[in-house]
């Protein structure tokens, strides 16, 4: 990444030439610049109150909701506008710093951000920090599950997630969260809803907060299966609404709010320092900041050359990312019963890690593929517990080891009652009600 360089953002009707070209030149590392296409105008304005620094918009005023307001909101976050196009608004008057025709050359691009807009080294640019937890206190455990595709990842989330329900600590009190960009865990309980769902619950947090009571009121309940579900993105492209900092806040009270919560997420885990792209690390913000927050990351896996390889591919991008080894739970999903079998995956599959800096990383859960799974996912009625108990079991001792603070006691234990502290008989009158 260029140490100096320019934060553009950009909102033009979707088939503009100039919008498409100016992308091009940014990819392809031509012009110093970061361009971050906005879908609306609300992205837009959630972007110019993200606190991330922004050096100038181009906007194509062919867009509706182009304003004054919106211009004087790119003032006060420090960002010039450009208006592209033959408008014959006086934009200038409204505000604007400049104008360009369309179509126009890079060199006149670059000369007009020179001219207006204060390029920005690396420590000038706000990066979407980790927001700090609204208040001390006991968390929730957070297990994620990710894997490549077609492993079976949803489904391990579903089982662990009801295993967990299934453990009087946690009162019922489980949440199964759909953070996957291409969300199906609505299809999967057969939901027939779409709201309210992730989308709404981070928004809350945009601006606010909720109680934990208006946290759940935005899950369903997996009566059957003893858990709460939070609905993922209704589409894949709406991951451009989501703003890291406010979705960090909301993983937070999903933690204040269950005794445990169990996100299925992407494996995609690339950001800004690798890719030079915030478009791709903003893309990824489910997965970034969940396996950032997990208490332990339950890595899916297939069985086979392939999925082997896949399967190590996975642990090794999630530790550069900064996960430990001690928080890395493998499964091999679908595997046979055969113990050589399971011995053979075993050893290949310390083999292909880093024994140094995998040394923590515990032998795989191997899962069996059961036979009529199809049918209880459909009817959303309880995964079978040769499913389940595998998976909640090694969870469960993971979790305790790795637990400093313990689970909230259970509500309704039993007390002991101090002798006379409920009365005595003789209170009573002869028809046996206390008077």
């Amino acid at each position: 990444m260029n140490p100096s360089r320019y934060v553009v953002l950009g909102l033009a009707p979707a088939r503009a030439a100039w919008f498409t070209e100016v992308g091009r030149w940014a990819t392809s590392g031509t012009i110093p610049v970061d361009f971050v296409r906005c879908v609306s105008v609300d992205e837009l304005r959630a972007r110019l109150t993200s606190g991330r620094t922004v050096s100038a918009l181009l906007l194509d005023p062919a867009r509706t909701g182009i304003d004054r307001d919106v211009l004087d909101l790119a003032r006060a976050a420090g960002a010039i506008t450009v208006v592209v196009g033959d408008d014959r608004r006086d934009w200038l008057t409204l505000g604007a710093s400049a104008r360009l025709t369309a179509p126009f050359s890079r060199a006149e691009l670059l000369a007009t951000l020179e001219t207006h807009a204060r390029p920005l080294r690396d420590a000038d640019v706000t990066v979407d920090a980790p927001a700090a937890p609204v208040d001390g206190g006991w968390r929730a455990a957070l297990v994620a599950v990710t894997g490549p595709g077609g492993t079976g990842s949803s489904t391990v989330a579903m089982a662990i997630a009801q295993a967990l329900a299934a453990d009087p600590r946690n009162l019922g009190l489980v949440l199964l969260a759909d953070l996957v960009r291409h969300a199906e865990l609505g299809m999967l309980h057969d939901a027939g809803e779409v709201v309210p769902g992730v989308e709404e619950l981070v928004e809350a947090f945009r601006i606010g907060t909720l109680e934990p009571d208006e946290v759940r009121a935005l899950t369903f309940g997996v009566v059957d299966r003893g858990y709460h579900l939070l609905l993922g993105l209704r589409r894949h492209r709406d991951w451009t609404a989501i703003r890291p900092r406010a979705f960090d806040a909301a993983l937070d009270a999903m933690r204040r709010t269950f005794h445990a919560v169990v996100a299925d997420v992407d494996p995609d885990v690339e950001g800004e320092s690798v890719t030079g792209s915030v478009d791709v690390e903003e893309r990824n913000t489910f997965a970034r900041v969940a396996l950032r927050r997990a208490d332990l990351v339950v890595v899916v896996g297939a069985p086979g050359t392939k999925g082997m390889h896949a399967l190590v591919r996975t642990i090794d991008q999630l530790l550069d990312h900064g996960v430990e080894p001690e928080r890395v739970l493998p499964v091999i999903n679908r595997v046979g019963r055969s113990p050589a079998r399971r011995a053979e995956l075993s050893r290949t599959l310390a083999r292909l890690t880093d024994r140094e800096r995998d040394a923590a990383i515990p032998n795989p859960v191997f899962v069996t593929d059961r036979a009529g799974l199809e049918h209880h996912i459909n009817r959303a009625t309880p995964l079978p517990a040769a499913l389940t108990r595998p998976l909640g079991n090694a969870v469960m001792a993971r979790l305790d080891e790795r637990h400093d603070q313990p689970r909230p006691a259970m509500t309704d234990e039993p007390t002991p009652i101090a002798p006379g502290s409920l009365g005595l008989w003789s209170d009573l009158h002869d028809d046996g009600i206390a008077g």
